[in-house]
């Protein structure tokens, strides 16, 4: 059966049809929150990243959120697919056990054990990711508002009952609840007030951009991932406003973003003010945005997940190629499904169980990347479909 479904907006195709899909034509590669359902993208990245961009040199933007920014993070790391295998065997072996009688571990107690597995995963490296050469790392946070300013047992639960109805009205107006914050490579070596453009506009969504340094890097990724009441919110990151952050996909649960502009965006040495500068709405005619995804939908924000009318391709994805396991495939997959959070819970204390599916559909998940190369050698667009 086969494995990878292509799909790519029209601006895409034409490219495509031209040149077939090129390294050198790559500009922006998105990575989305979702949890254990990126480990079926660990194959892929280890090609793309550790093979296949090596045969160009342009400048790229990579941009996660949640397990997506702890993706592209790694992919900065010099001789990046080991980092990537280790990511891939440190994500399935992570265990919060439960006590007897408990039926789910406290965030506290999953916040303190994720903070420390980051720290030891990226231990002495950072320097590695804020000056690689070619690729500008961008992670997104959500920073909370008002009620969500600091985190709490009542203002925490009501704050994010009052974004969920504000976003079903309109997901602009969330903005009142919570912000995007995106933590940026800084443009120039040691220059840490001043950060690298964002690759897409920020009118859709109230958004602040901040520079990654060694002192706030493992803080920003570890609240990009940190999922509201199963992890603790991250707290005042340094050189960031204040307040508590929480994932980055709650805000952008797919990083559905205008790509389509040559954003210009620069951040003020502060960071104390939202980015007021507007996307022309020019599009980039140079690059192209290929996504490595486990869905075709790029759907907007966390909770936008149950408002389907949201989750359909928009002209801001005009210039996208999105690679996703067949659907159908998937049902091939133990369990007839990706890895997902519900395996914490099913699996509980039985580790090797969980660790057993989870290896088995990464094992399978070479088969993409086989089609994927193939497909390169020889792009077929019968094989291209509308995303």
């Amino acid at each position: 059966m086969q494995a990878l479904n292509i799909y790519a907006g029209p601006r895409a195709r034409q490219t495509i049809a031209q040149n077939g899909l090129q390294p050198g034509a790559v500009r922006t590669i998105p990575a989305a929150a979702g949890g254990p359902k990126g480990l079926i993208l660990g194959a892929l990245d280890r090609y793309i990243f550790g093979d296949w961009l090596n045969g160009s040199t342009q400048t790229i933007d990579l941009v996660g959120a949640s397990i997506g920014a702890w993706r592209m993070a790694t992919a900065c790391l010099n001789q990046s697919a080991f980092g990537f295998r280790r990511l891939e065997h440190d994500y399935i072996h992570q265990h919060y056990a439960l006590a007897p009688g408990q039926k789910r571990v406290s965030a506290a107690v999953v916040s303190e054990l994720f903070g420390l597995n980051l720290q030891a995963f990226y231990s002495g490296r950072v320097a590695e990711i804020l000056q690689h050469p070619r690729y500008r790392l961008h992670i997104v946070t959500s920073r909370g508002r008002h009620l969500l300013g600091t985190e709490h047992g009542l203002r925490t639960p009501l704050g994010y009952f009052g974004a969920f109805v504000t976003n079903v009205v309109r997901r602009k107006a969330m903005g009142a609840w919570l912000e995007r914050v995106v933590f940026s490579t800084p443009r120039a070596e040691g220059d840490a007030a001043v950060c690298a453009a964002l690759p897409f506009g920020t009118d859709d969504y109230r958004t602040r951009q901040v520079a990654l340094s060694e002192r706030n890097f493992n803080l920003a990724l570890q609240a990009s991932c940190s999922i509201p009441f199963v992890l603790k919110a991250v707290h005042n990151i340094p050189g960031a406003p204040p307040g508590a952050y929480w994932d980055g996909g709650i805000t952008d649960y797919h990083l559905h973003l205008n790509y389509q502009t040559d954003n210009v965006n620069a951040i003020n040495s502060g960071a104390n003010n939202p980015i007021d500068t507007r996307a022309t709405g020019q599009f980039n005619q140079s690059g192209l945005v290929l996504y490595p995804h486990f869905q075709k939908a790029v759907v907007p924000g966390w909770l936008d997940k149950g408002l389907k009318w949201r989750h359909h391709a928009t002209h801001n994805l005009d210039s996208m190629v999105l690679l996703a396991p067949n659907p159908e495939w998937v049902k091939t997959l133990p369990n007839g499904k990706l890895p997902d959070r519900t395996d914490f819970t099913h699996y509980g204390n039985d580790l090797a169980g969980r660790v057993k599916v989870w290896n088995a559909a990464c094992s399978a998940s070479t088969q993409l990347v086989d089609e994927f190369a193939a497909w390169l050698d020889k792009p077929d667009l019968g094989r291209v479909q509308a995303l």
